[in-house]
């Protein structure tokens, strides 16, 4: 395979409906060839555009990711299969793709993208796709996109909504920091895996970007530039926000003050070893198995959310608390700790990261007697129950 400026009899054949477009034709086929786009994320976000790119015959696709296969990303994650389990997701995507379409070049990058790596890895590239799935990473690609010049085809997804725009200062455009000056407090946002999506929705948000993508090869069409798309799947809607560049942005605007790439977990707030607390504030699965056998064991605080319960739940769990809301509800709990001030809380989610939270919103309110489930209703499967379903 090669990326010349000619298309072969077997690329003519593969892209003739392409050709035939007036809009596209041969020279905007030879562009897509010469293209080159780096796909930060091969999840629900990154399957469809994956596959669409690569359909489209993007020369050279580059893909960054540095998790493994999981039966919970098929409901969504359409570039992997059930025979790919297990096996990296670069690996997986890289397989499918060249199934797909062997005439074009995939680059695999089985990594975190991080200050480090970022400018070396995205600087080969045409274009960047950001399609991840938390804030630290969508800072740092925005972040390492102004400072290379290059356009930042953004998407996000959250239950049945999702957006788009494409981050371009260079072309006049606003970044990610002219629409969110600050990320939000950790944990106030949950993630898919603790939310839930609806998994057509990235697979809508994802062929957008993609178009997007061949739109900023190939010069067709007006770029999603100043412009933030919002998709609303149940009332299937689609709006338009105009965005513009802030003059004082401390990355794009005119007085730049961020000069170089940061450390994005601190910016974040995400501390050093995730949700982890003091040793004093956590507790295993087997201790607390062994605790709840005794006469005084602890009080059990769910703070998943209500679909999450009737999923599974751990036996003897005495009352749940979403944490969204639990600030709004500490009276119940100091109502429960007047009653018998001996009894300790112990509280719990799907993997104890929410919980972690919760802890540190118990203990700045003023109870002392409180532990997180480490590793949460997951872990508590794996090591104690395994009748116990995992989602």
């Amino acid at each position: 395979m090669t990326n010349d400026e000619t298309l072969t009899h077997v690329e003519i054949r593969r892209y003739s409906r392409h050709l035939i477009l007036p809009q596209m034709g041969m020279e905007g086929q030879k562009r897509l060839k010469q293209g080159s786009v780096l796909i930060i994320g091969t999840g629900g976000l990154g399957s469809p555009l994956a596959l669409y790119l690569a359909a489209a015959g993007v020369g050279h696709i580059g893909l960054v990711d540095f998790d493994t296969v999981d039966d919970s990303n098929l409901q969504r994650q359409i570039v992997h299969g059930t025979s790919t389990v297990g096996v990296p997701k670069t690996v997986s995507a890289r397989q499918r793709l060249e199934d797909l379409n062997p005439c074009i070049t995939i680059t695999t990058y089985d990594t975190r993208l991080s200050s480090e790596n970022a400018l070396e890895l995205m600087q080969p590239y045409e274009v960047v796709v950001d399609a991840t799935d938390n804030f630290q990473t969508r800072y740092l690609t925005n972040d390492a996109c102004v400072m290379l010049g290059k356009p930042n085809v953004y998407g996000s997804i959250y239950g049945f909504e999702g957006q788009c725009t494409v981050f371009h200062p260079k072309a006049g455009g606003p970044c990610y920091r002219c629409l969110y000056p600050e990320p939000p407090p950790p944990g106030l946002v949950p993630s898919c895996a603790d939310a839930g999506v609806l998994g057509i929705v990235p697979g809508v948000m994802g062929t957008i970007q993609a178009t997007e993508v061949v739109k900023l090869l190939t010069g067709l069409g007006e770029p999603l530039i100043g412009r933030l798309l919002l998709y609303d799947a149940l009332g299937m809607q689609f709006r338009q926000m105009k965005l513009r560049r802030q003059a004082a942005c401390p990355m794009c605007g005119d007085y730049p003050t961020i000069t170089e790439l940061m450390d994005y977990d601190q910016f974040c707030g995400i501390m050093p070893g995730g949700s982890a607390l003091e040793s004093q504030y956590e507790i295993t699965p087997r201790d607390l198995a062994a605790w709840l056998e005794r006469d005084e064991r602890p009080f059990l605080l769910d703070v998943r959310n209500h679909q999450e319960a009737e999923i599974a739940r751990i036996p003897g769990t005495d009352l749940r608390i979403p944490i969204a809301v639990l600030a709004d509800h500490l009276e119940d709990l100091e109502n429960l700790r007047d009653q018998d001030s001996a009894r300790e809380i112990v509280v719990y989610c799907k993997v104890g990261e929410r919980s972690a939270h919760a802890v540190r919103l118990l203990r700045g309110t003023g109870f002392r007697k409180v532990k997180n489930l480490v590793g949460g209703i997951t872990r508590w499967s794996e090591e104690i129950d395994p009748t116990i379903p995992k989602y």
